[in-house]
This record gives C-alpha cells, structure tokens and sequence, in this order.
C-alpha cells in the first residue's frame, strides 16, 4: 500500500513544512516531494494540518471504561474512545489495588492485545503502584501500600509476557533502590510518584535508573528554598523526564509553562484520565474509591484530585495556547517527548521518514478530522 497525503502543513520534528505531498509506504512514512507520479494515490487533505499521532502514556479509562474492570472489552472501548480524539499509542494503566485485581487488569490488556485492538494501540502496561507511601496518596488506596519487591514485579511481568514497560514508586520505602536497579535493567521505565522523598533521595533514585515523574506537582512533595524536594528534582535533572497534565487545574497554567521552559522536550504532556473522561457529570468509580465529577473535574469524597477527565489533544491546545511557543514544538510534547521516555522515538512520535506512519488530520482549530494507525486510516471525522 502506498499514497501520498497532500496537506497545507505538516508538523515535524525541528519545523513547520507547507503545501507537500508526504509519502506513506505500507505502514511507513516516506519522503516529502513537490509533485507525484500521474497515475499515484493522493489523500487529499488540502486546508488542513498533519500532525503526529498522540501517545497517551498514562490513562486509566475513559468513556465508562477502566484498566481495573479487568476485562478486555474495557480495553477495547478505552483503545476506540481515544482513537477519534488523536491519541494513536497508549499506556493501559493500573491503580493500587489487590494482587487479585492487578493480575486480572494484566491479563485483560494481555488478551485484548492478543485479540487486536481497533483504535490506539498499546504499547505496554504502566503500573502505578503498590509501591506509594501515604502522605501524597491521592486517589491511591493505601491499605495495598508496600516496599518494592522484585519477585512479585517479576510474577506480574511473567502474567504480562514482558508486556509491562513502566511502574511507579515512591523512592523513600525501604529496598526502593535495588528494585530501581534491577527494573531498570529489565529495560523498564522506573518513575517516581506519590511520595514525600527527599531532594537527595529523588537524585539518588535517578543515579540508579529512575528516569520519570509522574504527574509533576501533584502527588509529590514540593519546592521549598531550603528542599528542593520532588519537584526540585523532577525539575533540575536534566536526565529525567516529567508528565505533565495540562488542565489547568491539577496545574496552574502559569506553572505549567514554567515547567516546559525547564524541561523542554524531557516534558511530556499525559491526561492521567479515568472511566468519567468523555461522560457527563455524576458519581464514578477509581479503583475502589466512588468518585465524584462535577463541572468535569473528578474528586474523591475527601475531596482529592481523582485522575482527570483531561483529552490530550486538549492538553496540547492548552499548553499551546499558554505559551505562545510554535505549534510543532508544543505537539510534539505529546508526541514524541512521550515516545522518547520509553525508547520508541526511533519508531514513533514524529513524522520522519522511516517511522511508523501514525498522524492525524487536524483543522486550524486543532480540531482532529483524522486518525491514522501505521499508515491505515481508522477514523475519519463525519
């Protein structure tokens, strides 16, 4: 299969391009040219913008849907939910809970891979937690709370057939720094989140492999002038990559754009989303927590901050429309950034020739029109 998509821009890595024919070879972006053979296909999208697939590297569930029902028809419905608004590589992400409903999330992403998903594709399971100390819990249940062990990550990574390539944990419990080391050389990404851990515990974590945090600002101790703390690691080391949700109410927008002028393309824009994304307002459930969402934001009883009900496409106007940078440079903190944290920017996150040909077809208004999946189109706008 091969065509070529003409367009009045497209966004790439280190530039704007304008009125081009891009080439897409099988599954494969190709060259750009100024004219095509006579007799080849064009897709033409004359008017309109091509950008890189989205890659949502943590998101719970969206459209009544969750990771923790444990079945794979939730992750079937979270991969068509999103597919329509830009995202074409996700994360399936878990919760703290029970071994019992961890290994039942892990075996639904497993089959539902296994079967062919419809929409974005997984590119492996993010756990979030056991492994979170109480302080900075969030919608974390922290009756599950415990030290790493590497021996139940490696019964839950055997149950994933090597399927999980990021988990989160707070650097402060006891052998975290082991588990970092021995994870991390399993290729895993290792990131920090939901803890209260020193500024030189959290560049300790670092030293060992620790190479994310998770949610920047929120879940984690913050900057003081006299202890950096998380935030003052997350923000200081240039070897680490830190999340962003770009709603402006887990985070201020002013902060956030101070957060990408630090991190710069070691800042990755996540939604964090849970079942309520894409719902009307009303009582939800996360994990095992009921939660409410009033007016789109989703709250515990207690009043915490439950996930987001964040698309990240939004996340991209949002931070787009905050600080005046160019639009490529701000997509691809959607992008490509988030390809990157987990070693996949050869293969994804950007238009390049070579890569895997996931775009999408937005109107001036970041609108998305179109969705394509390695080169297929799975979604057009009506």
């Amino acid at each position: 299969m091969t065509y070529f998509i003409k367009a009045d821009r497209f966004l790439l890595e280190k530039e704007e391009k304008s009125e081009s024919y891009l080439q897409v070879v099988n599954d494969r972006f190709g060259e750009f040219t100024d004219a095509v053979p006579s007799d080849a296909e064009v897709v033409d999208w004359s008017g309109y913008t091509i950008a890189p697939g989205l890659f949502d590297t943590h998101i719970h569930g969206i459209n009544g849907f969750d990771i923790m029902d444990g079945q794979a028809e939730a992750v079937h419905g979270i991969s068509e939910a999103i597919l329509p608004l830009g995202v074409t590589r996700f994360l399936p992400t878990t919760l703290t809970s029970s071994n019992k409903d961890l290994n039942a999330a892990i075996s639904a992403v497993k089959e539902a891979v296994k079967h062919g998903l419809g929409g974005a594709q997984s590119e492996g399971i993010f756990l979030e937690g056991p492994y979170f100390t109480e302080k900075h819990k969030g919608a974390q249940n922290p009756i599950y709370f415990r030290d790493p062990d590497y021996m139940e990550y490696r019964k839950w990574q055997n149950l994933a057939e090597e399927g999980i390539v990021k988990i989160a944990l707070a650097p402060e419990r006891d052998s975290s720094m082991e588990f970092i080391r021995a994870v991390s050389n399993d290729g895993v990404l290792v990131s920090l989140a939901h803890t209260d851990a020193s500024f030189e515990y959290c560049k300790d974590a670092i030293d060992a492999g620790a190479e994310n945090f998770v949610h920047l600002f929120n879940g984690m101790s913050g900057v003081h002038h006299r202890e950096p703390g998380v935030v003052g690691a997350a923000l200081t080391d240039g070897r680490a990559f830190a999340e962003l949700i770009c709603d402006g109410f887990h985070v201020h927008p002013e902060i956030a754009v101070m957060a990408d002028q630090i991190k710069d393309d070691k800042l990755t824009l996540i939604t964090d989303c849970m079942r309520a994304g894409s719902m009307p307002d009303g009582k939800y459930q996360l994990g095992e927590f009921p939660v409410i969402m009033k007016d789109g934001i989703a709250r515990t009883e207690s009043g915490s901050l439950a996930g987001s009900t964040l698309k990240l496409v939004d996340g991209v106007k949002n931070l787009y429309q905050w600080s005046g940078k160019p639009l490529f440079e701000v997509w691809h903190r959607g992008s490509l950034s988030p390809a990157a944290s987990l070693g996949r920017d050869e293969e994804l996150g950007s238009i390049a020739g070579g890569k895997i040909a996931d775009f999408v077809v937005v109107d001036d208004d970041l609108n998305i029109q179109a969705t394509a999946v390695a080169g297929e189109f799975k979604y057009r706008k009506a």
